[in-house]
C-alpha cells in the first residue's frame, strides 16, 4: 500500500510539473500604436491609435474616391460608345444605372474601408424604414425616461457653460449646429458619423485653446461636458445601429463566453484567491462594474466603469500576493472577470466607445490603458484554444462540448483501484496544505506587524533622545521665598535685629 501511494504521489507531482506554464504575457509595447507614435493602439483600429487611424482612414478614403471617379469616367465612356454604336437600333439603350453598379461591384477585389457609395440611392424604401422604426420603437415609459435624462443633461450643460461666459455661448451654438447636422445625416454609415463626431471634437478643442485661450485643464472639463451633452442625445441613433453587425458580434461573444464557462483561474494563471473574503468582494465589485457599463449612455461613463473594474482587480491581486500587481497579473485576471461576468452587449459597447469617445481619452492616461487591455482580453477570448490553456485538444473539445468538466476530470484522475479512503486522504492533505499556507501567511503578517511595532518604538525613542540632546533640560535651584514683614523667622533675612524699646526718665 505504501509503495502504491508513493508511486501515485510521484505521478501526481509529475502531472503538476507538466501543467506548470507561464501566464498570459503581453508586452506593454504591444498595447501601443504600431506606427510608433507612443499612444495606445486599439484592435478596432487595426492596432493604430485614434490619430494614426484617422490618417490611414483618410488615405484609404481618398484612394477609394479616386478609384470610383476613374471607374465612373471609364464606364461613362463605354456608355457613350455603346449609345453611339446602337443609335440606329430602337431596342439598344445605354447601360442602366444598375448595370453600372454591378460592374463597379465586380471590379472591386479588395476589402477597403469605403465611404458611402456616390452613385446609388438607398435600397431601403420609405415604407420599409417606417416599418423598421415602428418595430424598434421603444415603449413610452422608456421614451419618457430618456427624455427626462436628456432634459437634465441639457440643463447641467447650460449651467456649466455659464462659467465660460462668451466662449460658453459659442460652444453651445456649435453643439446645436452639430446636432442639427447629424439629424440630417442619418443615412450616413456609422463610420462616417463617427468621423463627423471626431472632427467636431478636434475643432472645438482647437478653438478653445487657440481662439478662446482656455487653460488646458478647463479644456478637458469642457470636452467632457460636450461629449456628455452630445452623446446623450445621439445615443439611441448611434449605439448598435441596425446598419452594422454589432448585434451579431454581441451574440457571438456571449455564446463564446457561455461555452467557456468551465475555464478556471488556475488555467489562466490568475493570481487571485477568492477564498479570502476581501478578495471575493473585490471580484464581485469588478464584475458588477463591467456589467454596469452597458447601462451608461456617455462614452466617458462607460470608460469610468472599465477603470473602476480594473482598479478592483489590481486591489484583489495586491491583497492575494501581498505586493503590487504587474501587467502580467492584470490581463489574465481581466480575462477571468469577463468570462465570469459575461457583460451584455460587450462588442457594441467597445465599438461605441471607439467611435464616439473623445479620442484623447483613448490615446493616453489610465482610461486608455484599461480600455486597450479590455480590447485585448476580448480578442484573446475569441481566439482562445487548447494551447492557450495548456490543455490537450481532446480535453479542450470535451470541455467545449460539455461532455465533461475540469472538476469531474480531476476526480476521475484517480485510479479505479484506489479506495475511497485514499481519495479522502488526499483531499484532506490538500486542505491541510491550504491551511498551512494560510497559517504561514498569518505568521508572516504577525512577524511583520511585530517588526513594525519595534521599529516604531525605536524610532520614537530616537526622536525623543535627539530632542533631549538638542534642547537639554537645566534644573535651577529653588529660590527661597522672602519672609513676610510680620514673620517671626528673620534669621535668613540678613536684616539687623529689631530695636528694643527703651525707657527714659522724664
Amino acid at each position: 500500500v505504501l509503495l502504491s501511494l508513493t508511486l501515485f504521489s510521484l505521478n501526481r507531482k509529475k502531472m503538476n510539473l507538466k501543467s506548470e506554464r507561464r501566464g498570459i504575457h503581453v508586452d506593454q509595447s504591444e498595447l501601443l500604436c504600431k506606427k510608433g507614435c507612443g499612444y495606445y493602439g486599439n484592435p478596432a483600429w487595426q492596432g493604430f491609435c485614434s490619430k494614426c487611424w484617422r490618417e490611414e482612414y483618410h488615405k484609404a478614403r481618398q484612394k477609394q474616391i479616386q478609384e470610383d471617379w476613374e471607374l465612373a469616367e471609364r464606364l461613362q465612356r463605354e456608355e457613350e460608345e455603346a449609345y453611339a454604336s446602337s443609335q440606329s437600333t430602337q431596342g439598344a439603350q445605354s447601360l442602366t444605372f444598375s448595370k453600372f453598379e454591378e460592374k463597379k461591384t465586380n471590379e472591386k477585389t479588395r476589402k477597403v474601408t469605403t465611404v458611402k457609395k456616390f452613385f446609388t440611392a438607398s435600397s431601403r424604401t420609405g415604407a420599409k424604414k417606417a416599418e423598421i422604426q415602428e418595430a424598434k420603437a421603444p415603449s413610452p415609459s422608456i421614451n419618457r425616461q430618456a427624455s427626462i435624462e436628456t432634459d437634465r443633461v441639457s440643463k447641467e450643460f447650460i449651467e456649466f457653460l455659464k462659467t465660460y461666459h462668451k466662449p460658453g455661448q459659442d460652444i453651445y451654438k456649435q453643439c446645436k449646429l452639430f446636432l442639427d447636422t447629424m439629424n440630417h445625416k442619418r443615412d450616413l454609415s456609422i463610420e462616417e458619423q463617427s468621423e463627423c463626431a471626431q472632427d467636431f471634437y478636434q475643432n472645438v478643442a482647437e478653438k478653445l485653446q487657440t481662439r478662446w485661450k482656455v487653460p488646458p485643464e478647463k479644456v478637458e472639463k469642457a470636452m467632457d461636458q460636450i461629449e456628455k451633452y452630445i452623446m446623450t442625445r445621439q445615443y439611441k441613433y448611434v449605439f448598435c445601429p441596425e446598419t452594422t453587425d454589432d448585434e451579431k458580434k454581441d451574440l457571438a461573444v456571449q455564446k463564446r463566453i457561455r461555452a467557456l464557462h468551465w475555464v478556471t483561474p488556475q488555467m489562466l494563471c490568475v493570481p487571485v484567491n477568492e477564498e479570502i473574503p476581501e478578495v471575493s468582494d473585490l471580484v464581485v465589485k469588478a464584475i458588477t462594474d463591467i456589467i454596469e457599463m452597458d447601462s451608461k449612455r456617455v462614452p466617458r461613463d462607460k470608460l469610468a466603469c472599465i477603470t473602476k473594474c480594473s482598479k478592483h482587480i489590481f486591489n484583489a491581486i495586491k491583497i492575494t500576493k501581498n505586493e503590487p500587481a504587474s501587467a502580467d497579473d492584470f490581463l489574465p485576471t481581466l480575462i477571468y472577470i469577463v468570462l465570469k461576468g459575461n457583460p451584455p452587449r460587450l462588442q457594441s459597447n467597445i465599438q461605441y466607445i471607439t467611435r464616439f469617445c473623445n479620442p484623447s481619452r483613448l490615446m493616453t492616461g489610465e482610461d486608455g490603458y484599461y480600455f486597450t487591455n479590455l480590447c485585448c482580453a476580448v480578442a484573446f477570448i475569441e481566439k482562445l484554444d487548447a494551447q492557450s490553456l495548456n490543455l490537450s485538444q481532446e480535453d479542450f473539445d470535451r470541455f467545449m462540448t460539455g461532455q465533461t468538466s475540469p472538476k469531474k476530470q480531476e476526480s476521475d484522475s484517480f485510479s479505479p483501484d484506489v479506495c475511497l479512503g485514499v481519495k479522502q486522504m488526499y483531499k484532506n492533505l490538500e486542505l491541510l496544505s491550504q491551511l498551512n499556507e494560510r497559517q504561514e501567511r498569518i505568521v508572516n503578517e504577525a512577524k511583520k506587524l511585530e517588526k513594525d511595532l519595534i521599529d516604531w518604538t525605536d524610532g520614537i525613542t530616537k526622536e525623543v533622545q535627539d530632542i533631549v540632546e538638542k534642547y537639554p533640560i537645566e534644573i535651577k535651584p529653588k529660590s527661597q521665598a522672602l519672609a513676610a514683614i510680620d514673620s517671626e523667622n528673620v534669621e535668613n533675612d540678613k536684616l539687623p535685629p529689631p530695636l528694643q524699646p527703651q525707657v527714659y526718665a522724664g
